[in-house]
C-alpha cells in the first residue's frame, strides 16, 4: 500500500507517539511509514509478512502480537521500546546467534548484516547461551554464489523471493522444529544444479551471510558499510553489492 492509497488516516499510539495509518496497514508498516523503528528480521516490506522470527513483537492494547502481522486499529496503544520487550528480543537474538555460526569478524556480510546490526541496536553484549556449533556444509557449486548454511536464521526471505518474485522455487525449508533447515530444491541439493542467477531477487534479500556473491568479498571496507555508517534504526540503508 502506497501513500497515494491513504485517505483520512486514523491513528494509534506507539510508545506515546501518534502514528497515522490507513485501513489494511499493519503496525510495523505504519510505524515505518512514520519513521519509527521496530526491530525485525524476517519482515521485508516487499513480501507478505511471515511472522517467523518474532523479533518485531510488541504489546498492542496489553497483549503481545507480531507487529508485522497485527493490523493497526484506531486508538490502539502499542508498546515497543520497553525494557521487558527489548529483553525478550535480546533473548531471541541470543538464541539465533548460538544456533548457527555467527562469528561476525570473519563474515563477509559484517556491516551489512541485519542480525548483527539488530544486536547492536538492542545492546546485546554476549550470546549468553551455549553454542550449538552446527557443522552444516558450504555449497560452492554455483559459479557466482556461495551458500553458507551455518549462518541461516530461517527467515525464509530467499524462499519467498525465489517462489513469489523469481518464479523458480530454488530454496525451501525442510524438516520441522529444531531440525528445520534451509535446502536447495535440486536433486543433488546443490545450488549449481539450479537456474539461480545474480538477477534473481532471492540473490539479494538475505539479511545475514548465507547467500554470498563470489570474488567481491571485502571490496567495501569494514567501517564503510551500511550499518557502519548509520545504525539499523536509522533508514534508509542502501546495502552495497559486493559487501
Amino acid at each position: 500500500m502506497t501513500q497515494d492509497n491513504i485517505s483520512n488516516p486514523t491513528t494509534f499510539m506507539l510508545d506515546n507517539k501518534i502514528i497515522p495509518f490507513s485501513e489494511g496497514q499493519t503496525i510495523i508498516q505504519a510505524a515505518m511509514a512514520a519513521g519509527e523503528y521496530i526491530p525485525h528480521l524476517c519482515y521485508n516490506p516487499e513480501f507478505k509478512p511471515h511472522g517467523s522470527c518474532k523479533v518485531c513483537t510488541v504489546k498492542a492494547n496489553g497483549r503481545q502480537a507480531a507487529s508485522c502481522t497485527q493490523l493497526a486499529q484506531a486508538d490502539m496503544v502499542v508498546e515497543s521500546n520497553t525494557q521487558q520487550i527489548n529483553d525478550e528480543r535480546r533473548a531471541l537474538l541470543q538464541m539465533l546467534f548460538v544456533e548457527g555460526n555467527h562469528f561476525c569478524p570473519s563474515c563477509e556480510k559484517s556491516g551489512n548484516c541485519e542480525l548483527q546490526a539488530t544486536a547492536y541496536a538492542l545492546e546485546m553484549m554476549s550470546p549468553h547461551f551455549d553454542h550449538f556449533s552446527p557443522n552444516r556444509p558450504l555449497d560452492a557449486s554455483h559459479p557466482e554464489y556461495l551458500l553458507d548454511f551455518n549462518r541461516c536464521i530461517l527467515c525464509s526471505l530467499c524462499v519467498r523471493a525465489s517462489r513469489d518474485v523469481d518464479g523458480k522455487n530454488v530454496f525451501a525449508l525442510s524438516e520441522r522444529g529444531i531440525k528445520t533447515q534451509l535446502i536447495v530444491n535440486a536433486k543433488s541439493g546443490k545450488l549449481g544444479d539450479t537456474d539461480f542467477s545474480d538477477q534473481d531477487k532471492a540473490a539479494h534479500v538475505c539479511p545475514v551471510g548465507v547467500i554470498i556473491k563470489k570474488r567481491v568479498g571485502f571490496t567495501i571496507p569494514i567501517g564503510e558499510r551500511a550499518f557502519d555508517v548509520n545504525p539499523i534504526s536509522v533508514s534508509p540503508h542502501p546495502v552495497k553489492k559486493g559487501a
